[in-house]
Formats: C-alpha cells, structure tokens, sequence
C-alpha cells in the first residue's frame, strides 16, 4: 500500500479561500474568534500529555472561527499555555485575508487565556483590534470595589441581579508593556460577587464600554457551538492515530467537512428550515437516508422513497449547488 501525503500549508490556505470566496465583496469588518478546547486522547499517541484544567490526557487544538466560517484547526500539545502559537497562526490568517482584502478592519475577539502580552502588541502593531477577556486578580477587584458596593446594595433592595460598568486604563506589574483599556463588569447575583474584565484596543469614542462587554464580547460564545459541531457532530476528535501528523490531518478531514455542510447551508439551505440547522441536523436529515443506487456504463441513478420527508430541500439544494457550480 502507497502512502499517501499532504502539504500543510496548502491545506491551511484552503480554508481561508473558501471564507474568501463565500463573499461577494468584501466586508468593511470582520471578527475572528480564537479559542483552545480538550481532544481527550485514550491511547499513547505521540504528544499525548496530561492536562490538569480538563483532567484527562488530551491534546489542545486551536481553532479560528469568522461567524460560522472555520478559518483554522490546529492540532497541538496540551503541555502549554493556551494561547501558544496564536500569534503564527492568526499572523498567517490575517496576511492572506489582507492579500485579497487589503481595506477590511479586523477584530480578534478571545477569552483571557489570550490576553497575553506577545498577542496584544502583535495585533497594536498589525493594525488588528481585539477584544479579550481579562482574568480579575485581587488588584482588578480592588479597582471596582465602589461599583460592587453599588450593585450588591441595589440587589439586595430589588432581590434582582444587578451591574454595573467601569472603564478604566490598566496596566499589569510587570508583564504588560503599556497601558491599556479594560471594561469590568460589577455584578452582584445570587448574593455574591460576580466581577468580570475585558483588555480592548477599541477607544471610549468608538464603542462604549458596556456594549462592549454585552453586545461585542459576549457573543463570542456562539464559536462554542462551531466547536461542538466539528467535535460532536463530525468527529473532530478521533485523533487515534500514532503521529500528530497523522492526527492533523484526521482534524482536517473534519474541518473539510465542516466547511462543506457550511457551503451546504448557505448556498443550498437558505431559506428552507435548514438555513440555521446544525450540522447534525443537516447529517440526519438530509443525508442519512435511505436510497437505491443503480449503476450502469451511462449513468448513476439514485432512487429515494417517495415518503421522505424533506424532499422539496433536498431538490431545492441540488438545484442551486448545480447553478452555483455552472
């Protein structure tokens, strides 16, 4: 048997120009979400460490998300910080993006395992903005004590959760190289303090501070469900191969199929009660079915039971796949 091989390069960019291409003009902005998640690993596959946070032996992919659109899957060692080759990897993606996009603004959007020192000034010196989440520490607390004061004494009037906001310039002891912007949340709920901070390039004139933090940031937790998707409904996580190399490329044939049931969903779905529909609905509907395939030198019929449900999608699909493949 021949083995097969691949280029890595040429499979990351593939990724990147189908985002391209689903446009057709550029955008005046985009936002790129980052964020690591747990490949638990149940053999002994090469760089299999474990990981103390989600206690089992894993690996820790990168993933990069615009929207809906995967940009990036890369496959890595959980023996390092969470944000580790974040900055490569977003380099790459934002200099192929800019190649065909030279005016789009770019917006990297994280929670606090990116707020890292190397990630922030890379992107103030690449014309890139971000917005990361910012883990609280005794000193952040300590700057807010007067909003948590006001929170908890309305709480306890109301016996309603209640916030407040504060933006503010910060700077870490050591680790930071300048001073930034930072927005916290003072919350009170269910009788307990519940502070929260956000690091952004974005200046007050541009974007206020609590829509910021409920409108901008917050909405990062939609990458989650694309996560879930590529890892629940498409098997990004059978990583059971000997090598990482092996297993990268298992990651990518996932992400493949995820960026084509994406294509499927808007060039084919939209409209239809699918347009929104996960990956796992689109597998278990549209294409789990049952059919009989007849195969003779001229053609490839498939004949499919005449009680199938969603018929007029299906039919509809193929139409417009055809028309936007002529």
């Amino acid at each position: 048997m021949r083995r097969g091989s691949h280029d890595p390069a040429a499979v990351g960019a593939l990724f990147i120009d189908v985002f391209l291409e689903a446009y057709r003009r550029p955008p005046g902005q985009i936002i790129l979400d980052l964020d690591a998640t747990d490949d638990p690993l149940h053999g002994h596959q090469e760089g299999r460490f474990f990981h103390g946070y989600y206690d089992c032996y894993c690996y820790l992919p990168l993933y990069v998300f615009c929207g809906r659109h995967l940009l990036a899957s890369k496959l890595r060692r959980s023996n390092i910080d969470g944000s580790a080759g974040s900055v490569e990897e977003v380099g790459r993606i934002v200099a192929h993006i800019r190649s065909r996009w030279p005016k789009v603004r770019i917006l990297l959007r994280a929670d606090s395992g990116f707020a890292r020192e190397n990630l922030m000034a890379w992107c103030e010196q690449s014309r890139v903005d971000y917005v990361f989440g910012l883990a609280r520490n005794a000193r952040l607390v300590e700057e807010i004590g007067a909003e948590l004061a006001q929170a908890e004494a309305k709480s306890k009037r109301t016996g309603k959760p209640e916030r407040r906001f504060k933006d503010f310039t910060w700077t870490t002891l050591d680790s930071w190289s300048r001073k930034r912007r930072v927005i916290a949340k003072a919350e009170w709920t269910q009788g307990e303090a519940n502070p929260r901070f956000i690091v952004t390039s974005l200046s007050r004139p541009e974007c206020k501070g609590r829509y910021l933090y409920e409108k901008v940031y917050c909405a990062r937790g939609e990458m989650e469900n694309r996560i879930k998707e590529c890892q629940g409904d498409l098997f990004a996580d059978r990583t059971s191969s000997a090598t990482m190399r092996a297993n990268q490329l298992r990651l990518w044939f996932a992400s493949a199929a995820y960026v084509l049931l994406c294509a499927l969903r808007r060039i084919g779905l939209g409209g239809t009660q699918f347009a929104q529909a996960t990956c796992a609905s689109i597998r278990l509907k549209l294409l789990k079915i049952g059919a009989l395939v007849r195969i003779s030198v001229r053609r490839i019929k498939i004949a499919m039971a005449s009680a199938f449900p969603y018929q007029d999608e299906y039919r509809g699909a193929y139409a417009l796949l055809g028309k936007a493949a002529a």
